[in-house]
């Protein structure tokens, strides 16, 4: 069931895409300003337990109307929800239009229209990029955000689909991703501070959630581009920053692509994450050759063929289990 669900919720997510500001994310937004405003009370709070409920009711949620529907309607019903939870939290057009629109303008060689175009994508006050320091950060943002968007949503949907939770590890990865964003930060625009020990917990709780996926997305772009090099780029940043899981994922894409990146999951700033506006600094580079803007186009194929490769073991997955 795992494989239909994803390739059905692919192909609707490609025809009909999502707005970023759509009625699911504007729900998920105003349940996580309700759990902090509730349970968020500075250093006295308890913010692993704020973190928790904010998390795991809406996964509960998801997995408890699928057991229902499995249980009490049939398979077919129960496919087509986990179908539609897929489509709300894979998102691939969500990233995929910005980084087309964003090599169309350096294509037609307006980079500052790119740049804009990158700045609204990041959420963030445009920056003076070169056109390869624009490049360098639209490839390594572009691989985090295909991670956190596709395959870190393909893993915990599969691993807890197995388990016969139905899509709970989608909605898991999406909402802790999100929280991951939205509470890292001491302020949010429009909303109380942050707390400290909220801060903290819900960085710890996504680098351990995103921690395997992360690794795994690596070893995929290894496989479909420059195993060797992407794997030397793996080791050499792992080195410095083990923790680090959206810069091991760009250094081992850097190797895929033979290219030189930087961005903010390479930066000595340890504060730094992908998902937050923050000016962006090119401090810390992985090797190889400056990039080009024909390594925009070599970095679609590579997410797509990582796709297929994600396809193709969901399938032999699931031939395995029909003919066990």
């Amino acid at each position: 069931m795992s494989f239909f669900a994803i390739l059905f919720a692919l192909m609707l997510e490609q025809a009909r895409p999502l707005p970023r500001d759509n009625p699911a994310y504007e729900g998920l937004k105003a349940w996580a300003v309700s759990v902090r405003r509730g349970f968020d009370d500075g250093p006295a709070g308890e913010p692993w337990l704020t973190w928790a409920i904010a998390l795991l009711i809406p996964v509960a949620f998801a997995s408890g109307v699928y057991l229902l529907l499995l249980h009490w309607i049939g398979w077919p019903v129960a496919l087509l929800w986990n179908v539609a939870v897929l489509y709300l939290t894979v998102g691939f057009r969500q990233f995929s239009h910005h980084f087309t629109s964003i090599r169309d303008a350096l294509a037609e060689d307006d980079d500052a229209a790119a740049r804009r175009a990158f700045a609204y994508w990041r959420q963030m006050e445009p920056q003076s990029f070169t056109r390869t320091e624009l490049l360098r950060h639209v490839l390594a943002y572009g691989i985090v955000q295909a991670h956190r968007h596709v395959f870190g949503v393909f893993f915990w949907f599969t691993a807890l689909m197995l388990l016969g939770l139905g899509p709970a590890g989608a909605v898991l990865y999406r909402t802790a991703e999100y929280l991951s964003r939205q509470w890292s930060r001491h302020t949010i625009a429009g909303q109380a501070p942050v707390s400290v020990p909220l801060q903290q917990a819900t960085r710890k709780a996504w680098a351990w959630i995103d921690w395997l996926p992360a690794r795994l997305t690596a070893i995929g772009v290894a496989m479909v581009g420059s195993f060797e090099e992407a794997i030397v780029g793996w080791r050499q940043h792992a080195s410095v920053a083990p923790q680090d899981n959206d810069g091991i994922i760009v250094a081992a894409t850097a190797g895929a692509l033979h290219v030189r990146l930087s961005g903010p999951g390479l930066t000595p700033r340890a504060d730094m994450d992908f998902g937050t506006p923050e000016p962006l600094q090119d401090s810390a580079y992985t090797e190889g050759q400056p990039p080009e803007f024909q390594h925009l186009h070599s970095m679609v194929g590579l997410v797509w063929r990582l796709v297929a490769v994600w396809l193709l073991l969901l399938a032999v997955l699931t031939v395995g289990r029909l003919l066990g």
